[in-house]
């Protein structure tokens, strides 16, 4: 990390970015950790300084204990990234991520650090319930839900090894989501733009646009083809998106 971004076991940074470049911090999905976020920094670079979370108890934290929390996981993020974003910055969440992104961006928020945008992929709003009892199913049943979601390669569902290093991070993440509940918030004062994939069975169009509740700045709305982890087939699309909003909205910064 460059000097001025010391390093920390929270975050990761793939590739290098132009001096003063929008900082853009990401957050994984329930089981994901910070290399799923490669390749999207790979299309940001060098204009957008892309910055990605990684949770304890996965890669290089695997030793570390999970947290079971989503509020105290953004309370933990919030804290690390209170330091980091004295320089414009965004946030963008897929699934778990997106709902732990806009709670650390309230957090920032509050702490008189407004986010430039928020980008949310793969997640009803946080005003809407999404109750589950997956967290209390056996590592079988557990297992079966991450096939039907997709995004995992199947082979490594089918590897004991594997299974037994991941499923203690997967079933805390699901005991996050699941028991997460939204305390409420003041409305962000950044837009919010939202991806899902049309066949997502996880969320629906109207779970998605209730994310135009949060914000008092504009809101829109994307979607794609495929179920919860579209983002694959259409990183490319996304990222396209993502950087003509921020652009868009540091024109008007500016302008302002």
């Amino acid at each position: 990390m460059s000097a001025d971004l010391p390093d920390t076991p929270w975050l990761r940074r793939f590739h290098a970015a132009d001096p003063g470049a929008l900082r853009l911090f990401c957050f994984p999905h329930a089981g994901g950790n910070a290399s799923y976020f490669h390749p999207l920094s790979a299309l940001l670079a060098p204009g957008i300084e892309m910055l990605t979370v990684q949770y304890p108890g996965r890669q290089e934290r695997f030793n570390e204990p999970c947290i079971e929390s989503l509020t105290d996981l953004a309370d933990a993020v919030a804290a690390e990234l209170a330091d980091r974003v004295g320089q414009p910055f965004a946030l963008f969440g897929h699934s778990m991520g997106a709902t732990l992104a806009f709670e650390v961006a309230c957090r920032l928020r509050a702490q008189g650090a407004e986010p430039t945008a928020l980008f949310v992929s793969g997640r009803r709003a946080p005003s809407i319930p999404a109750p589950g009892s997956v967290h209390l199913a056996t590592d079988e049943e557990l297992i079966a839900d991450m096939e039907y979601l997709g995004g995992t390669n199947a082979r490594m569902l089918r590897n004991p090894d594997l299974l037994d290093a991941i499923l203690p991070a997967v079933r805390s993440d699901y005991v996050a989501t699941e028991t997460y509940r939204y305390r409420g918030a003041p409305r962000l004062d950044c837009p919010v733009t939202a991806f899902i994939g049309d066949s997502d069975p996880r969320v629906d169009i109207p779970m998605a646009e209730a994310w135009a509740d949060h914000t008092t700045d504009g809101f829109r709305l994307h979607v794609y083809t495929g179920g919860h982890f579209f983002l694959v087939p259409h990183l490319e699309a996304v990222a396209e998106t993502m950087a003509q909003s921020v652009s868009t909205v540091q024109t008007l910064s500016t302008q302002n």
